[in-house]
């Protein structure tokens, strides 16, 4: 790049000398945003230990039957779809910082409404309500976080989003195996209350502020999260403030980052993690595993540790290798899950139809129960493969990747895209394993993996150490 490019393409929000900025409430407000992502986290662990108890329960209270478990699994997803699309409208006309604030009501009223339900229908409203909230902060959290980071630490926190999502998970799990499902949603309250409180004392992103043209804002803003009185550049105003028009889709700058965050959320949902986290225990029944709540938990405690481990690594392995090697350990453990479940499936009750909730006890014995190791081993290999890579980095990408005037539109279709397909999947896949068996699904989930590998190699950027502008100029060629 020439003088005259580095000249032209400032960073939007760099400083000018060049240093570091040493503040720390950049990690405060991050953290505070990052609850958003631990209550949907909560939300979708939700499901796993609360069907089994609503399945348990008698009259009055609300019992589910398998259609009805599949839908109270599947229903925030939808819900979350349809957050999505308002997520990306309320980013660029209400801001980052109110659009978190506004997600915070319907994760309270749903879980209240799932504490007070009488009957099935109240108990899949509080869930898609809560799916609304999810598809907002999945949305709008990620954007806030990479906003108001500076580059040498956007990965480390733009990767804490979906370690905050793990770990909402774990704690319904494990929160999950103590409390029944009414006190699980109570718990469920708390989460998103706390956000709302530390959400009121952090301020806009100075991202934001810039295109509102309110620079004194920006510039304390920046005071505030980085601690520099440096001057900084302002964002270049030729087309920022005129919004998404149809037509912007042939530029470079816009087409490449769309298809590429499209492709990264269909990816991770066809790699099969929400059909695996929302019937966890149910997977491991159908394995053999009587112990499927502590089976459940483990798994979560991998995914957590995995997670964590990624966000430390990120700004240094780039976004690209782990993305890359996360999809090779999901290609083996899926294929050695379906392994197991081929070479397990003899015995005189072995049909072509598998009901995946039906009681362990009527399975039949299996001679080639001494195989339980396979499915353990397998299922924390996928788990952890997937926290390394296809876990945050889609999240993380999605809020680097697109320009300033299409952001709201962009990652709202993109997050429309993830629920969609996560609705899809967990919706049909116990019908899948009743179609292909359960080998054959997971043998199917592998093929995709095989996909997102090659995709990852050939076709996703490296966005390491970059600002937002020169990702952006990076996509425009210049």
């Amino acid at each position: 790049m020439v003088p005259e490019d580095q000249e032209e393409s400032q960073p939007l929000l760099g400083p000018s000398g060049g240093s570091v900025p040493r503040g720390r409430r950049v990690f405060l407000a991050a953290f505070a945003a990052a609850l958003g992502p631990f209550s949907f986290g909560f939300a979708l662990g939700y499901s796993s230990p609360a069907i089994p108890s609503l399945q348990r329960d008698a009259p009055p209270a609300p019992r589910l039957d398998d259609d009805a478990a599949s839908w109270f699994g599947a229903i925030v997803t939808l819900g979350a779809a349809a957050g999505g699309v308002l997520g990306g409208w309320l980013l660029d006309r209400a801001g980052r910082k109110l659009s978190l604030l506004l997600c915070t009501m319907p994760f309270v009223v749903g879980f209240a409404v799932i504490t007070a339900a009488q009957d099935v229908w109240m108990l899949l409203g509080g869930r898609l309500l809560t799916g609304l909230a999810c598809g907002i902060a999945s949305l709008v959290a990620p954007v806030y976080i990479s906003e108001i980071a500076y580059p040498a630490v956007r990965g480390l926190l733009g990767s804490c989003v979906q370690l905050m999502v793990v770990t909402g998970i774990l704690l319904a799990y494990v929160a999950g195996s103590i409390l029944e499902w009414r006190w699980l949603a109570v718990l469920g309250c708390v989460p998103p209350s706390l956000m709302l409180l530390l959400m009121c004392c952090m301020p806009e992103t100075p991202r934001f502020l810039l295109t509102q043209h309110k620079r004194q804002e920006a510039m304390a803003t920046l005071q505030f999260l980085w601690g520099s009185e440096q001057d900084w550049e302002e964002p270049p105003t030729r087309d920022e403030h005129q919004g998404f028009q149809l037509a912007q889709l042939r530029q470079p700058g816009v087409y490449k980052p769309f298809i590429i965050g499209i492709s990264l959320m269909a990816f991770q949902q066809l790699s099969g993690i929400n059909a695996v986290m929302f019937y966890a225990e149910t997977i491991f029944e159908k394995a053999k595993f009587k112990n499927s709540s502590l089976a459940s938990i483990i798994m979560s405690i991998i995914q957590v540790l995995f997670t964590a481990a990624a966000a430390l690594v990120m700004d240094r392995a780039g976004r690209r290798l782990l993305l890359t090697l996360s999809g090779v350990i999901m290609v083996f453990s899926t294929t050695a899950f379906g392994a197991y479940f081929k070479l397990t499936q003899g015995g005189p009750n072995n049909s072509s139809h598998v009901d995946l909730f039906m009681p362990i006890s009527t399975q039949a014995v299996d001679p080639s129960a001494g195989l339980a190791w396979l499915a353990v081993g397998s299922m924390c290999f996928f788990i952890a493969g997937f926290a390394l890579g296809w876990g945050p980095i889609p999240w993380l990408l999605m809020s680097e990747i697109f320009p300033l005037h299409v952001k709201g539109v962009a990652t709202g279709i993109c997050v429309l895209t993830n629920w969609l397909m996560a609705f899809l999947v967990t919706k049909e896949f116990s019908h899948l394993m009743e179609v292909l068996r359960p080998y054959g699904a997971f043998w199917l989930t592998s093929t995709f993996c095989i996909f997102s590998v090659l995709f990852a190699v050939f076709c996703v950027p490296e966005t390491k150490g970059k600002t937002l502008e020169q990702i952006t100029a990076h996509f425009e060629g210049r």
